[in-house]
């Protein structure tokens, strides 16, 4: 995303006074109440009239989602009195701050040693880890659920995060990309809303190129997903899936609201199954909120960090509804205070913490080089891929588990009380939530089911004569799609029509104007494009 006006934020680092977070004056995110064609004309009209500098769409890839915008203010404009005169125009559901924060983990390093037996303590911990007090078996039983699985490729994990090392040899044939694009070709082949994005999406420069240039995105998802029982660096939580990358903090560890609310949306239409949200700010967010629900609704689990500061401060996203919010322990199962970067730090607590899972000295790749595996980080951002690992696991048993299942699992097979009696008391406390993650218990809580075949609309449906002089017919060759909305959309984005797919053959009642369409239906996978003459 181009910045166009100063970004008001303070650089994630040891220091806690560092990590407040601010909104910025020139930006809003706004919400139409009703995206009916008028409204649109008058939000139109409403930008013009005060300058606004751009207007873009965090859910540009799904016309059944909600409209969502984030609008660029010209320098020197009164934020407050211009959000104000939205609120009047009636046009809108909220008008917000587009708030900020960062990632909530920091880096370290220790001399080279035996990679995955002395340093990936969290995954099986024997008690010598050096860096740090450490009990055997203050870990979250990766080997036990390994032996149960080692993940399924059909299931895709998105991190938004300050991106991926896209050519690191853990992450070979394991990095989601999107089929339906043409790679350099300066067009959204796919209408998704999105050029070129290949590889995934870069919200915080607006590029389709999400490479990792801070290093705290590398450490997440290789946490997740870093390829195991291959001979080379560490071992992920999930040896299979396929993982995507949203880019949505910056070079600095920051990032606004609008580019995480942006990379769920991505995630959902692009089919993730699991969001890793490893950062946090000090602001709710209303937008942020419907971002999450969106997800929910679409069978789509939200995992998300405490944040660091050693207080009951809430972050968001952790603090919304419908997510599950992880906090971080030590290699002696303590709750992660301090963290080894800051005297004053540690893993956050309060009403809403489901769990916790290890978060301090993790180990992982290095976002500069495919040879370094010395580098560490220490957050619950490092606490929240192992739960988002597991969760991925556990919907590759059995693909039909909800966001609410899965949360409910996940705290109900916790290690309770195993940290200082204190803090981690029998049940749910705001310190542990329900205990820490157990791989192992969680995945045999798990009734395995069989996987339902996919319904595809480019292979279910055709559209004929295509391209079409205007009527055009549509017939149903795969029988599950009956009886599911068909939905059209043109070139902008926007519905032109929608009918129920009631009889195998029928005709889309309305003549198209020249052009170029996107057919879907609600419940498929992908969809197929219409020409118009």
């Amino acid at each position: 995303m181009k910045t166009l006006l100063p970004l008001l934020l303070l650089l994630a680092g040891p220091s806690l006074a560092a990590q407040a977070q601010s909104a910025d004056a020139g930006r809003l995110i706004v919400r139409l109440e009703t995206p009916t064609a008028a409204d649109q004309q008058a939000f139109e009209a409403l930008n013009r009239q005060y300058a606004v500098r751009r207007v873009q769409p965090l859910n540009p890839g799904s016309p059944e989602g909600p409209a969502v915008y984030c609008l660029t203010l010209p320098a020197g404009l009164d934020a407050a009195r211009t959000a104000e005169a939205y609120r009047r125009s009636a046009l809108f559901r909220y008008v917000e701050a587009d708030a900020a924060g960062q990632g909530g983990g920091v880096q370290g390093l220790t001399p080279n040693d035996t990679w995955y037996g002395f340093r990936q303590w969290s995954l099986n911990n024997n008690g010598t880890f050096n860096l740090g007090r450490a009990t055997a078996g203050a870990d979250i039983k990766m080997e036990d659920a390994w032996a149960q699985t080692q993940g399924d490729t059909t299931i895709t994990v998105a991190v938004i995060d300050s991106g991926t090392k896209l050519d690191h040899p853990e992450f070979a044939g394991r990095l989601w990309r999107n089929r339906a694009e043409i790679p350099g070709n300066q067009l959204d082949d796919d209408r998704n809303g999105y050029v070129d994005d290949v590889n995934g999406y870069n919200f915080a420069y607006d590029t389709p190129n999400p490479t990792d240039d801070q290093g705290h995105g590398t450490n997440v998802i290789g946490i997740i997903g870093a390829t195991g029982n291959n001979n080379l660096g560490f071992a992920g939580v999930n040896w299979r899936c396929k993982l995507m990358t949203c880019k949505g903090l910056n070079s600095q560890n920051n990032g606004f609201y609008s580019w995480w609310i942006a990379g769920i949306y991505y995630a959902v239409n692009n089919g993730a199954r699991v969001i890793n949200m490893s950062l946090g700010g000090t602001s709710t967010s209303q937008a942020m909120q419907d971002a999450v629900n969106y997800a929910v609704a679409r069978n789509v689990v939200v995992v998300a960090c405490m944040m660091n500061t050693n207080t009951s401060t809430p972050y968001y996203p952790a603090a919304l509804t419908g997510l599950i919010a992880v906090g971080a322990t030590n290699p002696d199962d303590s709750r992660a205070r301090p963290f080894f970067w800051d005297a004053s730090s540690g893993s956050n607590f309060g009403t809403h913490i489901s769990l916790t899972a290890p978060g301090n000295y993790i180990y992982g790749l290095n976002h500069n080089s495919n040879t370094i595996f010395t580098t560490y980080w220490g957050g619950t951002s490092q606490a929240t891929p192992h739960v988002a690992g597991v969760a991925s696991l556990m919907l590759g048993r059995n693909p039909q588990l909800t966001p609410a299942q899965v949360k409910t699992i996940l705290q109900n097979t916790a290690d309770d009380r195993v940290g200082p009696a204190t803090e981690d008391v029998a049940g749910w406390d705001p310190y542990f939530g329900y205990g820490r993650l157990n791989a192992n218990r969680a995945l045999a809580a798990v009734v395995t089911k069989a996987r339902p075949a996919e319904v595809s609309v480019a292979e279910g449906l055709q559209a004929y004569p295509n391209p079409a002089p205007g009527a055009v017919t549509l017939r149903v060759t795969d029988a599950r799609l009956l009886q599911r909305e068909l939905t059209v959309t043109n070139g902008l984005g926007q519905v032109v029509a929608r009918q129920r797919l009631q009889t195998a053959t029928q005709l889309l009642p309305l003549r198209l104007a020249p052009g170029v369409y996107w057919l879907t239906v609600a419940g498929a996978a992908g969809g197929q494009a219409l020409r118009v003459e």
